[in-house]
């Protein structure tokens, strides 16, 4: 398996420290809001890379973290802690917020087919693990105490540049937000590891600590959790890319200081969901959720397939017309998937499964490639040679790592929500007809039908049903 490693800026062939395990941490949310679309992308990404170690024969060992503490809205040590923000916005108590917003990451995870980690571990509970990392960096002499805060100093960490390609004169200084003007700390790029109430007096959560009563720096949780439950040798450390700089850097720098040695081998890392305005974030435009995506009558795999169309390492432009264009080609995937089930016939052919499960492994092994492995799930479905019961197979096989639920009967789960939207849309339609307006009419009715909500108009009222997954929704 080769893979595209951010630190050496090029693709590798993938070779773990453990020929059998590969010890894999990825980043997790801060939840202090919903995740958006974009996030939901690189943990996709990070799904798949995960499934496909396992379809080639690794044991993975996944860890990830929940930011419930210490992530500024600068990303760095500026602004107010992104918890607090979001207790502020909703009236809530921190604890809230993180309990809340954590479970509805699951949640997307769970309608996304995005298995959890194994190992999943609050920033909040792993204080004392945090504060043991720091005394020895202070011990060592990588890191300061200025202003009653611990810093680490990035001048005595080797190849601080190295993982973001950046050069220190290119770093103007206000240029950035994540870069503090606090003329304690010696260098303005050094980062915090613990901040105290002397400088953050409205911080929620607090811990007593030999620096004073205060709470960690974001970067700092990841690495203690990371080396808590993997150990002191990492092979797989994934993220969006706008971790990079200046978070990973900074795990980076903390983890090898502190163990004396080279910490995570390979850095992966997914590009950006982009809309047609720019990059996708949660302050600009609209917010756009997978619950939203519901709400207009999506099915969250359709996302799903909308990314694995593209390189995880592409930066994919979202609109609601190439989405449209995605869950089109993944209702018609079902289709002729629900018509090779209702047909099975022949013995397995092995042969014939050993030749595209090859072909299927290679795109993937090549940086996964997942619109190559797409393909040869269509060569599959188009090869005239392989008779039905030897289709099935591979598909159930292929959907081991692409989890689009290729073979499972369902029917759309309607909710509140997608309700409440199907009944808004019908009024909009009514107040059409009586206006006259027969084009728009027509629209709403045609929009609906192709998400698979069907209108009936009677002569008091019009009612709908919606139909199953797999159905022919033109009909």
């Amino acid at each position: 398996m080769r893979l595209y490693n951010t630190l050496t800026k090029k693709i590798e062939k993938f070779e773990p420290y453990d020929k059998n395990e590969v010890k894999m941490y990825t980043c997790g949310p801060t939840v202090y809001h919903y995740a958006h679309i974009g996030n939901l992308r690189t943990y996709i990404f990070e799904d798949i890379l995960e499934k496909t170690l396992e379809y080639i024969g690794y044991n993975v060992k996944r860890v990830m973290n929940i930011t419930d503490v210490g992530h500024l809205s600068g990303d760095s040590d500026t602004g107010e802690d992104k918890m607090l923000q979001g207790a502020k916005r909703e009236n809530k108590t921190v604890e809230e917020i993180a309990h809340y917003y954590t479970n509805a990451f699951f949640k997307d995870l769970e309608k996304l087919n995005i298995r959890k980690p194994k190992y999943i571990e609050k920033a909040s509970e792993l204080i004392d693990m945090y504060i043991e990392i720091i005394k020895k960096l202070l011990e060592d002499g990588y890191a300061y105490i200025s202003n009653g805060n611990v810093y680490f100093d990035i001048s005595k960490a080797q190849n601080y540049y190295l993982l973001s390609g950046k050069k220190p004169d290119e770093l103007i200084i206000g240029a950035r937000e994540d870069v503090n003007l606090d003329e304690s700390k010696k260098n303005p790029h050094d980062f915090g590891l613990w901040f105290t109430t002397s400088k953050f007096e409205n911080q929620a959560m607090q811990w007593d600590s030999p620096w004073g009563r205060g709470y960690p720096g974001w970067h700092i949780e990841c690495s203690g959790i990371a080396i808590k439950h993997l150990g002191e040798y990492l092979d797989i450390h994934c993220g969006g890319v706008d971790n990079i700089f200046p978070h990973h850097t900074n795990e980076i720098a903390q983890s090898e200081a502190y163990l004396g040695h080279k910490w995570c081998k390979y850095w992966l890392h997914g590009e950006h969901l982009n809309v047609e305005t720019g990059k996708m974030s949660k302050s600009t435009g609209e917010f756009l959720t997978l619950s939203l995506l519901e709400k207009k009558g999506y099915d969250p795999l359709a996302y799903r397939f909308f990314c694995l169309q593209s390189h995880y390492r592409n930066q994919l432009v979202f609109s609601y017309e190439s989405l449209d264009m995605a869950a089109n080609a993944y209702q018609k995937l079902l289709n002729r998937i629900k018509q090779i089930k209702e047909s099975k016939d022949g013995e397995v052919n092995k042969k014939q499964i050993i030749k595209y499960q090859e072909a299927f492994k290679k795109g993937l092994e090549n940086d996964l490639n997942t619109s190559t492995a797409l393909t040869v799930l269509y060569d599959v479905l188009k090869d005239q040679e392989l008779n039905n019961n030897t289709k099935l197979y591979l598909i159930k096989d292929f959907d081991k790592v692409l989890s689009l639920d290729l073979l499972k009967d369902k029917e759309v789960e309607i909710s509140d929500e997608m309700i409440k939207y199907i009944e808004k849309m019908i009024e909009k339609r009514k107040e059409a007809k009586k206006n006259k307006d027969y084009e728009l009419a027509d629209k709403i009715r045609d929009e609906l039908k192709e998400k698979g909500i069907i209108l009936k108009d009677g002569r008091d009222e019009t009612t709908y049903e919606i139909k199953k997954i797999g159905e022919d929704k033109n009909v």
